[in-house]
């Protein structure tokens, strides 16, 4: 490693504005603060964020890799605004990764070292059913379990390429590891709470299927359960948009409630 007589403190201090201002901008594009194909320059952005250069030339970087950003003619950049399209597009993706991750995990010697952690997800999450309300706080304790679920599978499959590659797309609405969508009303009216209920019971019930596949060894099982259970979100997406043809990425943001 190549040091540059750069304390540690600060070149931390310094690659944390970077990540901030990344996550400002990114979210402000997201939210549609910046328009398709709008030019964005540094000047404009340090104005904009109160920032020096350094920082909005890092994060523009940043933002480029994620494909939220593409650098134009000269030295500005244009945004490319992801669409609804484009998350359903990247849920599949992440749906196919995670399936892969689940068959190997199931192939893995040492998968009976990290099946406990599994284990107390499903058991947290029943728990929450359990109690039969699914207000703010159920879905935040709902949404840890869910993550500590799916991240177990990810961090334990032997492969650190299908780990890498999901975070590359967890910048955007619906990708974040462990994800949840449930509509926005469940804790104001009755029949939308139970139909959240529903949603986190059957989907704890395919967690299920997919930790007695992993901690048996079935392979086969454990990647068509998981790529079944990665397909709930992307039917729940596409009932939103038969629901209104106006949905947003805004709105989806919403949906998934934890972005």
């Amino acid at each position: 490693m190549v040091d540059f007589g750069i304390p540690s403190v600060v070149q931390q201090s310094m690659e944390s504005i970077d990540t901030e201002l990344a996550a400002q901008i990114r979210q402000d594009i997201i939210l549609g603060a910046y328009t398709e194909g709008e030019r964005l320059s540094e000047a404009r952005l340090c104005e904009a964020y109160n920032v020096s250069r350094t920082p909005v030339r890092l994060a523009l970087r940043i933002l480029e890799r994620e494909r939220l950003l593409r650098r134009g003619e000269g030295r500005g950049y244009t945004v490319f605004a992801p669409t609804v399209q484009d998350v359903l597009q990247a849920v599949q993706v992440r749906g196919h990764l995670e399936s892969l991750a689940a068959r190997l995990m199931a192939q893995a010697e040492d998968r009976a070292d990290h099946l406990p952690k599994m284990a107390k997800a499903i058991e947290d999450i029943d728990k929450l059913l359990s109690a039969g309300e699914f207000g703010d706080s159920a879905k935040r304790q709902a949404q840890v379990a869910n993550k500590a679920f799916h991240t177990t599978i990810l961090a334990t499959c032997g492969n650190d390429y299908v780990s890498y590659a999901c975070e590359q797309i967890s910048h955007l609405p619906m990708l974040s590891a462990g994800s949840m969508v449930f509509d926005r009303a469940t804790t104001t009216s009755p029949n939308l709470n139970e139909r959240g209920l529903f949603r986190l019971h059957l989907g704890n019930a395919q967690h299920q299927v997919i930790y007695e596949a992993i901690e048996k060894g079935d392979a086969v099982r454990a990647e068509g359960m998981m790529r079944e259970h990665s397909h709930t979100m992307v039917d729940y997406i596409r009932t939103f948009e038969r629901k209104d043809d106006s949905l947003t990425i805004a709105d989806l943001i919403a949906y998934s409630g934890n972005e």
